[in-house]
């Protein structure tokens, strides 16, 4: 018997589909340009300059050339009591304002996705506060802390509970009450997501456990927690982000006094660079921001990926 040897020939790779290959690769990337540039342009662009001009000594009004003093600005900004003040104003903000909005949020969210009479009506009102620019939310929540004519002090009048108070202008009471209205302003957004989150919970898991005769707070616990944990983590992240970046609301309403208690690192920035004109120790107050911002996604992209399967 002889043994007939053969070169086993190498498997034909499939045939490409029309339209794959590098010219398919290239009308992708040029559909995706029209939304990639403006990203380029009006995102990453000025944060690279922002960066490059932190290491300057860049200023308005000079007539000499700016001059590149690599990280003075930063060391100075570890001196800097004042910005360091604000960056903790900044974290109670966030945190106080965060934190009520997320309870508030999820009892209403709860409460629309009950079978209520008239639940289009309430769910369209929950979200007038969306609607409204920050600098009109601003103006409003003015008029009602007005120390004289205000609809807050006036209640207070009417209810026998003082004359009122100067609520923006006091020491004590000026970041509580700028607290109060972002919650109010922030509470929308933060109320659609988490009923968003509530109606895709499939209902049979509800219906299931009550049979086996849980109670509202056991099916909470059980069955709806762990559907909205993912929306919950996400939410309040995103929340804690634009609430450290907030500018317009407090800007508005307070200006960032009286005597700093209200001056965000945002305002503290803005009044660096605009108001003194000093261009690159705003911007490394800038890249300080930037980088604690970085931080907390990080935190937050590795605690969803550690629970990536639970979710």
């Amino acid at each position: 018997m002889t043994l007939a040897s053969a070169t086993r020939r190498p498997a034909r790779s499939a045939p490409r589909a029309a339209g794959e290959g590098p010219l398919a690769d290239r009308g992708a990337w040029f559909l995706v340009l029209p939304a990639l540039i403006p990203i380029l342009v009006l995102s990453v662009g000025p944060l690279l300059y922002g960066i490059l001009l932190a290491f300057t000594d860049s200023q308005s009004g000079r007539t000499q050339a700016t001059r590149w003093i690599g990280g003075l600005n930063f060391q100075d900004l570890l001196h800097d009591t004042l910005f360091w003040e604000s960056f903790r104003i900044g974290l109670v903000w966030a945190v106080g304002v965060t934190v009520p909005q997320f309870l508030l949020a999820l009892g209403l969210a709860l409460l629309l996705d009950e079978d209520l009479k008239l639940r289009w009506l309430a769910r369209a009102l929950a979200i007038v506060p969306w609607a409204m620019p920050e600098v009109v939310v601003g103006i409003m929540w003015r008029l009602v802390y007005n120390p004289d004519a205000g609809v807050l002090n006036e209640t207070l009048r009417d209810l026998g509970l003082g004359d009122g108070r100067d609520w923006l202008s006091g020491l004590g009471s000026a970041l509580p009450a700028v607290i109060v209205v972002g919650v109010w302003a922030g509470l929308p957004q933060t109320t659609v997501a988490l009923l968003a989150g509530l109606q895709n919970t499939p209902r049979e898991l509800h219906e299931a456990a009550a049979v086996d005769g849980a109670g509202a707070w056991r099916r909470f616990r059980t069955v709806t927690w762990p559907a909205l944990r993912p929306v919950a983590l996400a939410i309040t992240a995103l929340n804690l982000i634009w609430n450290f970046n907030s500018f317009a609301l407090v800007y508005v309403l307070t200006g960032g006094g009286p005597g700093g208690r209200t001056r965000l690192p945002m305002l503290f920035a803005y009044e660096e660079a605009f108001r003194y004109g000093q261009f690159g120790y705003a911007a490394a107050m800038g890249c300080v921001m930037v980088a604690v911002i970085s931080v907390l996604l990080a935190l937050f992209l590795a605690g969803r990926l550690r629970g990536g399967d639970d979710t």
